[in-house]
């Protein structure tokens, strides 16, 4: 049986296309994946993206699970901070990519993705056996909303009494939306157009939805479904979980070297310190297509010779460039920047290129 979200009847009102997705019954698209990708790029548009997954880890252990579980430094987390961060698994395979938020000092808020939810519970849970920490599990009763766009601001900042030009990316405050109180509001998105996504109670999801298509109206928001959501992420070159990297891929082969941080101790951290003396075997690339084609998911990708050296993980043909974009995962030395690979594309292998990300 899926699971809705508070907005769903909402979502049918409004015509929109509805799919199962991680176990949700969710709005694929309303007006048409086009029009909806370049109002988020060039005006606003609203997500109901409240499938994900929100833990919160608090209590004096909080902070120690987090650092062991998770690949990122939680050290350089200040209240009101928020971090990109990785759970490794034992094999150095990545369980999810996540978001950690620091409240207050012994209070973290966790942001997981929606088919991983039980997946991140169990690992952290198990974990948890030697620190002790609260664990709390709020991904049934929590709704989140995603206001994307050069407009985004503008709009939220009609509903809210905080000062929205004041938080910096990958930094959030709690605040009044709409009336509601002690909405949490974070300056973060998955489009890489700039936006808020606003966590708050169930109750409170057809009030704030309404309030912010109302207040977007004389800016063009429009509703957006999850594949604009896909192909906004994409051009950016963000990674999707169960695409682009999973339990079978490390954070080093998927681009998260970044995120992972050798000066604490962490799951599979001797795993992935050898990786990364030793070097990876294969590395995820962004590649655009040399002739008009649309490369998707699991499409081979071959050399000159047409021996397979990899496989696409995602692929869409970019609105903004109007060209066929994907990741995929290439076999060394063909995932260097500039490489000519070839993506098979029903029996036939068609001339692409490694590009540096983001396309857009």
């Amino acid at each position: 049986m899926e699971k809705k979200t508070a907005l769903f009847d909402k979502h049918v009102a409004l015509g929109a296309k509805i799919v199962p997705f991680a176990g949700f019954e969710m709005p694929v698209q309303y007006s048409g994946v086009t029009e909806e990708h370049f109002a988020v790029r060039e005006k606003v548009g609203i997500f109901d993206v409240s499938h994900m997954g929100q833990f919160f880890i608090e209590g004096p252990q909080a902070k120690a699970l987090l650092q062991f579980v998770g690949s990122n430094n939680v050290d350089s987390l200040s209240n009101g901070k928020a971090q990109y961060s990785c759970l490794p698994n034992e094999n150095g395979g990545i369980v999810d990519d996540l978001i950690i938020y620091k409240m207050e000092d012994e209070k973290y808020f966790v942001v997981v993705n929606a088919s991983n939810i039980d997946k991140d519970w169990a690992h952290m849970s198990k974990y948890n056996e030697k620190f002790g920490a609260k664990m709390t599990n709020a991904s049934d009763d929590m709704s989140l909303i995603a206001i994307q766009g050069p407009k985004a601001t503008e709009t939220l900042q009609k509903l809210t009494s905080v000062n929205l030009s004041e938080i910096p990316y990958y930094h959030f405050t709690t605040g009044d939306v709409a009336g509601v109180p002690g909405v949490i509001i974070s300056n973060t998105g998955y489009t890489g157009s700039g936006g808020f996504e606003i966590y708050f109670p169930n109750d409170a999801a057809v009030q704030l939805w309404d309030a912010i298509t109302e207040a977007g109206e004389e800016f063009g928001l429009i509703p957006c479904g999850l594949a604009a959501r896909d192909t906004l992420r994409l051009e950016k070159g963000f990674c999707l979980y169960g695409n682009d990297i999973d339990d079978t891929t490390s954070p080093l082969e998927g681009g998260l070297g970044w995120i992972t941080k050798f000066d604490k101790d962490f799951v599979a951290k001797e795993i992935l310190e050898k990786q990364k003396a030793e070097g990876v075997n294969r590395k995820l690339i962004g590649f655009e297509m040399l002739e008009k084609a649309i490369p998707r998911h699991d499409y081979p990708v071959v050399d000159a010779e047409g021996k397979v050296i990899g496989k696409v993980t995602s692929g869409t043909m970019s609105p903004m460039k109007k060209v066929g974009v994907g990741l995929a995962y290439a076999d060394n030395p063909h995932n260097k920047l500039g490489s000519e690979i070839f993506i098979q594309i029903r029996n036939k292998n068609i001339p692409a290129k490694v590009v540096k990300l983001p396309f857009v």
